[in-house]
């Protein structure tokens, strides 16, 4: 059992990181409550109104990539903001054009999923006392499988004319496309179980082996790194070659090795920097010029409450879909394809 004192300096040595641990619990426990809300939203109307009404929580349109990617399109072509799964398309649009300045913030920060995958590499290290790293020549085979993801989805939505868009986005299957995710999760067998419980196993071993290979939402959002505005700087002078910055990084960036971290797998999590045992060595910069190791962290999460308020308030939250609409397509989700 550690002692108080062990946490006392572990926050005063790395604050930041502490506050990253915080943030992503709470945004877990978020997501998990959010999934509650949408279960009992689901079973009143899937029982016919026999269990108490919820109000749907517009936060489950996070998990709706698709869909926001389509109401992304329309909006850009044609200024038509999707009023069907309007929050979704808000989170889409500020992790990808927040990731310009702020990085791969939302994997740090906020994704659930990077969440549980770190969780399970610490219960990896408990077990086994170390992550096993993947052979160098396998994970340059294996970092193309997100973009080629990326590329099949993307591609799928840019090459659609704008008035297919507009129609998948009214169809029935896009309205409860929620719900139809909720099923798939509900009743999930065979292969599904299988690539869930292999991912599960490999993040024990692995070190969020999911996140820098096979996510194509993270490389969406990482897309943003190309313009570099945003990097970890690295003065070689002082440098003094511990790699503690590369042993601490999720996505496993080799730090130590490069001038400025401009690698699309920088997450922002400001764990090199904070690891650093030589003051100044490490630093983020923006446009080349050194900002406190707060300025991604604090600036990232104050835009986005920002944006979500904002959505709030002008009516670009909510769905219009209403309770008899809801009445009608869910009885129908099973059947709905």
């Amino acid at each position: 059992m550690k002692s108080k004192n062990w946490y006392v300096k572990q926050l005063k040595r790395k604050p930041v990181q502490i506050t990253r641990y915080v943030v992503q619990a709470v945004f877990l426990l978020f997501m998990l409550y959010v999934g509650v809300r949408f279960y009992q939203f689901y079973m009143h109307f899937e029982t016919l109104g026999q269990t108490p009404f919820v109000e749907r929580p517009s936060a489950v349109e996070g998990f709706l990539p698709i869909s926001a990617l389509m109401g992304l399109k329309v909006w850009l072509d044609i200024g038509e903001f999707d009023v069907i799964h309007p929050a979704g398309l808000v989170l889409i649009s500020f992790f990808i054009f927040s990731a310009i300045i702020f990085r791969r913030s939302f994997c740090s920060w906020f994704c659930p999923v990077g969440t549980v995958s770190e969780l399970l590499a610490k219960l990896g290290r408990k077990l086994f006392k170390r992550n096993f790293e993947i052979p160098k020549w396998l994970g340059w085979l294996l970092v193309p499988i997100k973009y080629i993801l990326l590329l099949f989805f993307v591609g799928m939505v840019l090459i659609m004319p704008t008035y297919s868009a507009i129609q998948f986005l009214n169809e029935p299957y896009n309205k409860i496309s929620d719900v139809k995710m909720l099923l798939f999760f509900l009743n999930i067998g065979g292969v599904g179980l299988v690539v869930v419980s292999l991912l599960v196993i490999l993040s024990v071993f692995y070190r969020n082996i999911w996140c820098r290979y096979l996510c194509p939402y993270g490389a969406l959002i990482g897309l943003g790194s190309i313009f570099r505005i945003s990097k970890v700087r690295r003065n070689e002078d002082t440098c003094t070659n511990c790699e503690m910055c590369t042993k601490v990084c999720p996505s496993r960036v080799t730090v130590h090795k490069v001038e400025a971290v401009t690698s699309l797998n920088c997450t922002g999590c400001m764990a090199c920097v904070e690891a650093c045992p030589v003051k100044d060595t490490l630093n983020m910069t923006v446009v080349n010029k050194k900002v406190s190791k707060w300025f991604i962290p604090i600036g990232f999460l104050v835009l986005f409450f920002l944006v979500v308020g904002f959505a709030k308030i002008t009516g670009h939250w909510e769905t219009i879909i209403t309770y008899e609409e809801w009445k009608q397509l869910i009885p129908l989700a099973k059947e709905i394809k």
